[in-house]
């Protein structure tokens, strides 16, 4: 313990630590699923609650706005209010929400629900994290535990598009919200029993016009790029706000600079890797995010599957995502994180150059299958080492404030891929359909492009982590036989 902290361990005993890791991964493979899973499911969302075909966006939307635009604040609370305490403030927040959105009979109700879904989302996001961060050491467990970490991550951004459409098919749309009732009944019930409360006890002064201000420019931020599709990005209304957001996050620099107590100490930063880490956490979100999107509507409007049959395509990513996910655990303990984050990010273009390749006749296997494939190895082999890297050589009482900026990183990301490489498909669909092409010939096209567009993205990531990742500030190395044990210890 130092003079300017106080961090109490989550769980003492080995056994209930690892029991507390399963329960903080549980809620947030929770989390990261609400994400993706409303995707296949917005037709029949559409067509029962009467949107317009301009407003479905924010089904989508209102979560990733509220999500990003929190999380810095949710994770600088966690670290000065509590962070088992902020950390059950979100399961309620988010379970209830969750039984709102399953319970919504309009447009603004169900938007109004998924944003305080995702206030939920960004109060348990970073809150969870940084409770794990100070449970385990830097070094071999805690690359255990965030390797554990970033397999729930990656494997839920795929099992959202499953479990979507297998319960919208199954059921109805209003359970891929109601899944979420029991799971957040349970992490709140178990909790108490196995998290102990961890705080910055060295901060007194909460930052609350760096809150205002950082909450207000990110919001702005994620709002301008998801009005892109349908404003255009050099409308005046989109240039307006972009340049808002800009007044607002350099208001908010400013006062940080000069607040004894701030909400966000930029030293952070100055560790290489961790800056490294959250740029190719933004570059991932970027070409991963919008790549999903983009594979579920070729599927749905070019091969005509159902939703059953689109989420169940999914199985073939979601299930080796998590096998590669364990093997980047290992890997990372015995290569170090770099090695492995450069195999991840290959593997991310190279599927995304297969995906370039998808035709209107396409067939499961030999248009979808190869590419899902090698996007299994992607996502394992870049979860994890971003996640171990955006924590490397963070003091403890600064656990919320990485793991809220990693997060916050992924979701900008995601939020832009997503307006970008749509508004990318959309013109080059509208180009090809003013030239004669009938519009799955056109949709095939605008797909195209958008999946060249999200590999040149995705390779970005391998020069930021040949470049940015300094194996020297990672604990991560171990002697051989130290690296023998670790299945039997996870």
């Amino acid at each position: 313990m130092t003079s300017e902290m106080q961090v109490t361990p989550v769980a003492t005993g080995d056994g209930r630590r690892w029991l507390a890791l399963a329960l903080l991964c549980v809620v947030q493979f929770m989390v990261v699923l609400d994400i993706a899973i409303v995707n296949v499911a917005l037709p029949s969302i559409q067509v029962d609650l009467g949107f317009s075909q301009g407003d479905l966006q924010w089904v989508i939307s209102a979560y990733a706005l509220v999500f990003g635009g929190f999380l810095l604040l949710g994770g600088r609370a966690a670290d000065m209010l509590g962070r088992r305490r902020l950390f059950l403030i979100g399961i309620v927040v988010f379970t209830l929400a969750s039984l709102m959105a399953g319970l919504a009979w309009s447009e603004p109700s169900l938007i109004s629900a998924r944003a305080f879904q995702g206030l939920g989302a960004a109060i348990i996001t970073p809150a969870a994290l940084s409770i794990l961060s100070t449970t385990f050491a830097e070094g071999r467990e805690r690359n255990i535990a965030l390797g554990a970490w970033g397999a729930v991550g990656g494997f839920g951004a795929v099992a959202g598009v499953l479990l979507g459409g297998v319960l919208t098919d199954a059921l109805s749309w209003e359970w891929i919200f109601f899944v979420n009732v029991p799971v957040g009944v349970l992490g709140f019930t178990l909790a108490p029993l196995l998290l102990r409360e961890s705080r910055d006890a060295h901060v007194r002064r909460f930052d609350l016009p760096g809150a205002v201000l950082v909450t207000s420019g990110l919001s702005s931020l994620v709002y301008g790029i998801t009005q892109t599709g349908q404003k255009g990005w050099l409308s005046a209304e989109t240039l307006g706000v972009f340049g808002a957001s800009l007044v607002l996050l350099g208001a908010f620099v400013a006062w940080e600079l000069r607040h004894p107590e701030p909400l966000m100490r930029f030293g952070i930063l100055q560790t290489r890797t961790v800056s490294g880490a959250n740029v190719a956490g933004f570059i991932m979100g970027t070409a991963l995010f919008s790549m999903f999107l983009m594979l579920t509507l070729y599927m749905q409007q070019v091969l005509g599957y159902s939703a059953m049959k689109t989420g169940v395509a999914y199985l073939a990513v979601a299930g080796t995502a998590i096998v590669w996910s364990g093997v980047a655990g290992q890997l990372v303990t015995r290569v170090g994180v770099k090695p492995v984050l450069v195999i991840g990010m290959t593997a991310l273009t190279a599927g995304l150059l297969f995906f370039t390749q998808v035709s209107v006749g396409g067939s499961y296997v030999g248009d979808l299958l190869p590419g899902f494939l090698i996007l299994g190895v992607g996502i394992g082999f870049s979860f994890v080492p971003i996640s171990i890297a955006a924590l490397a050589g963070v003091k403890p009482a600064e656990a919320g404030l990485a793991s809220g900026l990693i997060n916050t990183s992924q979701q900008i990301g995601g939020a832009l891929g997503i307006a970008a490489l749509s508004t990318i498909a959309t013109s080059h669909t509208t180009d090809s359909v003013g030239n004669g092409s009938p519009l799955p010939v056109a949709l095939v096209d605008g797909f195209q492009a958008a999946f060249l567009v999200g590999a040149i993205v995705a390779a970005l990531g391998i020069v930021a982590s040949l470049t940015l990742i300094r194996r020297d500030e990672l604990a991560v190395d171990v002697a051989p036989e130290q690296a023998e044990p670790v299945l039997d210890a996870a």
